[in-house]
């Protein structure tokens, strides 16, 4: 049995030779994303795993060709799998399979650690010290504890956002189409979107990205929020409209947000463009702002969630490859 990882990053190595190891299977890697001009690599393997940002691309003949080529699977080692044509999968007869859960804590962690950074004025301070400039007047902050913070899809990543939320003394509020009555102790469900955008501080968003959640962020949503307010971003970056974010951090209809991920970061996020001028003209102008945070979509990249990714990727594809079933599978 020989399995080929797509897309790996030197910090994955080591838990991938640890799981090679224990298993005692091979299990080879390339630093290439999966497209049809690289699907031939995965010729001769048992077993298939990717992770990208951006389509797979092609069409349903590219997955025809995998199953063809005695394939039963498709892995992610990522949550997202909208770089899949799902359908287009399930229909040659592949298994497509996620990790939607390697580490709730990475992504919530990061949320509560830029809405304090947020909240502190940290952004501002910094900037000011940079010039050395040590007056701390116009920037008070405000304590966690004096906080409405609104989640907008509680599920695994959310509901653990909502415990750090509340544990640091915040009212929490989220609204998803499901509720979950085990976070009930910590959260309080409202009804409508409409009313989490009036209410809260703190907007936090946790949704998949699907047809109902792009654009679920736009110029309507954010004149609904407190002009206080501030947007947080860990989840992926066509969930808010970025023209619409522009405009109202411009016209002061929010107090700033954090994005850990926004539109079209496949041509910056992971590469370094110093001493280049960014063709990306709105995150350009956020990056001018100063009570904006960007960060390359890095929530997840903590060491545990690494090491998950990894492992239950691959366990998946075993369990596939032994005619077993997995609580992942699409």
């Amino acid at each position: 049995m020989k399995i080929l990882m797509y897309s790996v990053r030197d910090d994955e190595q080591d838990a991938i030779q640890a799981w090679a190891a224990a298993h005692q299977i091979q299990v080879d890697t390339n630093d290439l994303e999966f497209h049809p001009e690289t699907a031939d690599l995965v010729k001769g393997y048992d077993g298939l795993v990717i992770q990208q940002r951006s389509p797979i691309g092609g069409d349903a003949s590219l997955y025809q060709s995998l199953a063809a080529a005695g394939l039963k699977q498709l892995t992610s080692r990522t949550a997202g799998v909208d770089t899949i044509d799902i359908p287009a999968a399930k229909a040659a007869g592949l298994v497509v399979t996620n990790v939607p859960a390697y580490s709730p804590n990475s992504v919530a962690e990061m949320s509560v650690a830029q809405t304090m950074r947020l909240i502190r004025n940290l952004e501002m301070f910094d900037q000011r010290i940079s010039q050395q400039n040590f007056q701390w007047a116009g920037l008070q902050a405000r304590e966690i504890r004096s906080l409405t913070v609104g989640i907008i899809g509680a599920g695994r990543i959310g509901g653990t956002a909502a415990r750090l939320f509340h544990g640091l003394g915040a009212k929490v509020i989220a609204y998803d189409v499901v509720r979950h009555p085990e976070l009930e102790d910590v959260l309080t469900y409202v009804d409508t979107k409409k009313d989490l955008l009036r209410q809260a501080d703190v907007v936090d968003l946790h949704v998949d990205l699907n047809e109902t959640s792009a654009g679920l962020i736009d110029a309507a949503a954010l004149k609904l929020m407190k002009t206080d307010a501030y947007l947080i971003n860990a989840s992926r970056g066509p969930v808010i409209v970025t023209d619409d974010l522009v405009a109202a951090l411009k016209a002061g209809e929010i107090a700033g947000c954090a994005l850990d991920t926004v539109e079209g970061e496949n041509a910056l996020f992971n590469q370094n463009h110093q001493g280049e001028v960014l063709q990306d003209t709105n995150v350009a102008q956020l990056m001018q702002m100063p009570n904006v945070i960007i960060t390359p979509h890095v929530g997840f990249y903590t060491n545990l969630a690494v090491k998950n990714m990894v492992d239950i990727s691959l366990d998946d594809v075993l369990a596939i490859l032994n005619g077993e079933t997995t609580a992942h599978a699409f």
